[in-house]
């Protein structure tokens, strides 16, 4: 098959809708164009699900290459985004020479009190830093670029350079203002562009369709494998942008032979297709057709495409758009200037101008779809926003879905909206939302255009990982070549095995202001029990000569309200008073040793007597 023959294929494919149950037929009549006379056998069931079965000897035609008449082999080591998700991260090695794609970060749940995010762990390419040769970037969502600004912090910027597309490198350099890192050197890629980045590796970037533009699967090339990263990918056939999921290259790959494919699992467990990003236009029109006064709109900053739509609604229903929360900002900032969202004139009005504008003539986009508390809508919502305050007519749309998680805050805020008079729409079912991720039978495909040898589903939690594993073996590929893992684990890669042999560090780092892994478990144990429990102070004062004086000072915060336990802290006191005595006349004098046996002593009462654990801070003065 021809170069063009193939190229062809993939815009044909990508002229049909896969979101309509009704298209299957067509479906089946472009895929034909796909494969060689009598290479595979396709069957489409009851529930209307494609299965591609490549014939074995295909799928085996690129197993038992040698390389200069030996075996040789690679490493793959995943760092995040295994059993989780967020902050994506795998190195990937060869020899002495490493390269990184992505390196993302999540946020932090309930019982992080305190902490910003949270990011991969570094020490083994901290240890390995002089074999890194470069840092390949996917796409510009938070959980694969968030890290960027501390990874170079910790492993320098001079001889790592920074690969992606426009929009990701641009969102990536903002992430560099306020922390102590230097800009690396950057390569501004697009699809198909193949880059040597080092003596071993040779890099392509596919272009693939998600809900950010340059957004890419990435094809790694060395000695001894060939790797297929698929990054975050759905099978959007009518994207907003018109940049298309790249089918021709993907099947020219498989044909050429992939070792290994690394693949998303967000959606695994979801079965058929994602609708198109396009459909949610669609029901936005209608949303803003009904609207009779304000429209409060919250979506994700990030997701580029749905601004794009939102704009256009807006400026066709003659509706200022007054845009709030730092995120939002920020990309509407960015994607401005470099072309990605086109922004007619004079449609941007600032927030605090929202009043003077006639009710039906007026969009507030912003951020808190997932209920944070400092959030633009959460703000609107509970009354605290310092320019909008709700009243009847005001529709509020919030176009996203909660993130496992965030539930409950959601929730709060939608009840707090509806509390204030605000008609809001959030419900499923209605297209406001579709998910950036491809579904069970996008998975499948992706696995066909590829034909890897062996599998590694990637990015999401263990079901979903787990389910991605079945439907690969429902497809075709061999069970035995599927390896489900965990961050950390080293993976060795030759041409006829994969398989885990040993482990390097990992885990999650947590950042609290401007430090990076200063706090540890310990400290959130502390904080947890601080939050829980409170903490009680003992103020002693010691004598030179080793002898205390008796006068014994208690303080106590989110323990017990002093007024209401009197006899308790009165208990308190005289058991460290005795326990003073008992360490006199022992003559022990160490103010370490001192500190410990009071706590104990005291931290024993206390829990004997209320069932609960606070904080025991002893603090001794000498005079």
């Amino acid at each position: 098959m021809s170069e063009k023959e193939k190229n062809d294929i993939g815009n044909q494919v990508l002229k049909r809708n896969f979101s309509k149950k009704e298209d299957v037929n067509k479906i089946k009549s472009s895929m034909k164009r796909f494969r060689r006379k009598n290479t595979n056998r396709r069957h489409l069931d009851e529930k209307n699900e494609i299965r591609y079965i490549p014939r074995v000897n295909d799928r085996n035609r690129h197993v038992d290459r040698e390389v200069d008449g030996k075996s040789e082999k690679m490493y793959v080591i995943p760092l995040g985004g295994l059993e989780e998700v967020g902050k994506n991260m795998t190195a990937f090695q060869y020899k002495d020479e490493i390269i990184v794609v992505d390196a993302g970060l999540t946020f932090p749940e309930d019982e992080h009190l305190g902490i910003d995010v949270i990011i991969p762990d570094f020490s083994y390419l901290e240890s390995n830093k002089h074999k890194i040769k470069g840092l390949l970037l996917t796409h510009g969502h938070e959980d694969h670029i968030g890290a960027i600004p501390y990874f170079y912090q910790k492993l320098g910027s001079e001889n790592i350079p920074m690969y992606g597309g426009r929009l990701t490198l641009a969102l990536a350099r903002a992430k560099f203002e306020k922390k102590d890192a230097k800009l690396p050197k950057e390569k501004v890629i697009s699809g198909r562009t193949i880059l040597k980045v080092s003596k071993y590796f040779t890099v392509e970037f596919i272009s693939v369709t998600h809900s950010i533009a340059d957004c890419y699967a990435i094809c790694i090339k060395t000695p001894a494998a060939t790797i297929l990263h698929s990054g975050d990918f759905k099978v959007d056939l009518t994207p907003v942008d018109g940049e298309g999921f790249d089918f021709g290259r993907l099947a020219q790959l498989g044909e050429e032979g992939v070792d290994l494919l690394l693949s998303d699992s967000t959606n695994a467990q979801i079965p058929g297709f994602t609708p198109s990003e396009r459909t949610v236009g669609e029901s936005l029109k209608d949303e803003f057709a009904k609207a009779e006064g304000r429209i409060i709109l919250a979506a994700f900053a990030s997701h580029v495409h749905r601004l794009q739509q939102i704009v256009n609604i807006a400026t066709k229903h003659g509706r200022k758009i007054a845009i709030d929360g730092r995120s939002m900002v920020k990309i509407f900032e960015i994607c401005s200037n470099l072309g990605y969202l086109k922004i007619p004139k004079d449609i941007m009005i600032d927030i605090d101008k929202v009043e003077t504008y006639p009710a039906d003539k007026v969009l507030i986009l912003c951020t808190g779809t997932q209920g944070e508390p400092l959030a633009a809508l959460s703000r609107i919502a509970n009354g605290t926003h310092k320019y909008i305050s709700l009243r009847e007519g005001d529709t509020v749309v919030i176009s996203a879905t909660p993130i496992p998680g965030n539930e409950k805050a959601a929730t709060k805020n939608i009840n707090q909206l509806m509390k204030r008079d605000a008609n809001v729409v959030f419900e499923k079912g209605i297209g406001i939302h579709v998910s950036g991720h491809g579904c069970q039978e996008e998975q499948k495909l992706m696995i066909n255009l590829v034909k890897p040898k062996f599998f590694l589903p990637v990015h999401g939690e263990y079901a979903m990982i787990k389910k991605h594993k079945e439907l690969a073996i429902a497809v075709g590929v061999p069970e035995k070549n599927i390896l489900l893992s965990e961050n950390g684990a080293k993976l060795e890669l030759t041409k006829s095995n994969f398989r885990s042999v040993g482990k390097v560090p990992s885990g999650a780092v947590f950042i609290d202001g401007f430090g990076i892994g200063d706090i540890g478990n310990a400290v959130l144990k502390d904080r947890q029990n601080l939050a829980d429990d409170g903490i009680v102070i003992i103020s002693i004062s010691q004598y030179r000569n080793g002898k205390f004086n008796k006068q014994v000072e208690l303080v106590t915060r989110g323990f017990v309200y002093n007024k209401d336990a009197e006899s308790l802290l009165s208990e308190t006191k005289e058991i460290v008073k005795a326990e003073l005595n008992s360490m006199e006349n022992e003559g022990i004098k160490e103010i370490g040793k001192i500190k410990q046996k009071v706590r104990a002593k005291v931290g024993e009462f206390l829990n004997k007597e209320t069932d609960r654990e606070p904080i025991i801070l002893p603090i001794i003065m000498e005079v």
